[in-house]
């Protein structure tokens, strides 16, 4: 019987920033969809909770914290992956971090945090699961940027970098490894309800973060903040053999912000 397009069944995922907001909820839709799942954080304790979401599911999963800005750990969590499943179909490359500073006060030290995590780890973990895919003939990498990445927001400039550069790491990518049958995409979410978001107005009182949200909203055609689980359905997307044409994408899912 024929697989139907958005079936991940028989595939093994990895996906970092896996504990929580899009991440979470990529792990269990797609342990939906029928995909064994691994997902890794630098803690633990909140990864394993999703594993354990996973696995009542019916499908495999494995919780592994790992730094993806170091590179000892990022090559540890792949062959920790390919010892237990034998191999990597997906990954998702969501772990990401932000700074609140103009970019005339950003300091060395918090430009290169951030840089290691939402772009070096980015790169070098797709660069280590390309060579496991490369051997198994084929796979997909998601990365998920953001849509600072097309218009920079005050005072975020450099996360808003880093953003704009995944994308074109994902171009890059898309282009030299499609000859592996490696086809690489990427995210833009908007304003999405996850904890980075939260943080905007974590220590305003019920009054002072309704007038945020608003104001939030009134910049968004569709007047309202996302979910995860919107940004997960569009994972699925690229993910499956539905997108089997699509490389080197960025696709916006913003509520029309950005129009």
């Amino acid at each position: 019987m024929e697989q139907p397009a958005f079936s991940l069944e028989g595939k093994v995922a990895l996906i970092t920033g896996g504990s929580r907001g899009i991440g979470r909820a990529t792990a269990i839709n797609f342990a939906k969809a029928g995909a064994d799942v691994i997902v890794t954080s630098r803690k633990i304790s909140d990864l394993e909770e999703v594993a354990a979401e996973v696995e009542k599911l019916g499908r495999k999963s494995m919780a592994v914290a790992t730094h993806v800005g170091r590179m000892d750990q990022i090559n540890s969590l792949v062959e920790h992956v390919v010892a237990k499943f034998g191999r990597i179909d997906i990954l998702v490359n969501n772990a990401g971090t932000s700074i609140a500073s103009m970019a005339i006060d950003v300091e060395e030290k918090a430009w290169d945090s951030l840089m290691n995590i939402n772009l070096k780890g980015a790169f070098f973990l797709g660069q280590a699961a390309a060579r496991i895919m490369k051997e198994n003939g084929g796979g997909t990498i998601i990365n998920v940027s953001s849509i600072n990445g097309f218009s920079p927001v005050v005072p975020t400039c450099t996360y808003a970098i880093s953003k704009a550069a995944l994308i074109m790491v994902t171009k890059a990518l898309a282009k030299e490894w499609a000859d592996f049958n490696i086809r690489v995409n990427a995210i833009a979410p908007g304003a999405i309800e996850t904890r980075l978001l939260n943080a905007i107005w974590y220590d305003k009182n019920e009054d002072e973060k309704k007038q945020i949200k608003d104001s939030l909203c009134e910049g968004i055609p569709l007047k309202r903040i996302g979910n995860p689980d919107e940004i997960a359905n569009v994972m699925i997307f690229l993910a499956s053999s539905a997108s089997s044409y699509v490389t080197g994408q960025t696709i916006v899912v913003d509520g029309g912000a950005l129009i």
